[in-house]
């Protein structure tokens, strides 16, 4: 059974997670390109952050940072390699969604890598109706970036 609850970024048994998303992150991307976040900044005010379990174990997580009233970004989703292909991020990504629209958000955003290694999640996003858009709440062009964002 797969469950997605809001709960606190900074907790043991998240380790795995928080540490195999940055080791994604900075496999082919340089450190100046790099914009996740540390987990004790996800605990931030204006984050909310959400956890994926399969039967209790922390198997995906997803963030949604506040921009202004109406618009939110999505942050650190990612789901453990070795149970990708079953629909989970697509599972995440759905809930964050819903999470923002039922915040009132009107719109949805996201920074994710332009590298050939982040083509399964741009595809992710376009499938689910996200589209290219310029930098936003602060980003700046970027060759290793690509800008998404979503009406909801």
């Amino acid at each position: 059974m797969i469950t997605i609850t809001r709960e606190h970024p900074v907790q043991e048994d998240l380790a795995l997670l928080h540490r195999r998303h940055t080791d994604a992150m900075h496999a082919d991307t340089p450190p100046e390109s790099i914009h996740m976040l540390p987990a004790s900044a996800l605990a931030a005010p204006g984050i909310a952050f959400f956890v994926m379990r399969e039967e209790g174990r922390a198997v995906g997580m997803g963030a949604l940072k506040r921009i202004d009233p109406t618009h939110a970004e999505i942050k650190s989703m990612h789901i453990l390699l070795e149970l990708r292909g079953r629909g989970l991020a697509r599972m995440m990504l759905d809930h964050l969604i819903t999470e923002a629209r039922e915040a009132g958000f009107a719109r949805i955003s996201l920074e994710t890598g332009a590298q050939p290694s982040f083509l399964a999640a741009r595809g992710l996003y376009l499938a689910a109706g996200f589209v290219e858009c310029e930098p936003f709440a602060g980003y700046r062009p970027d060759p290793n970036s690509t800008f998404m964002t979503l009406v909801i």
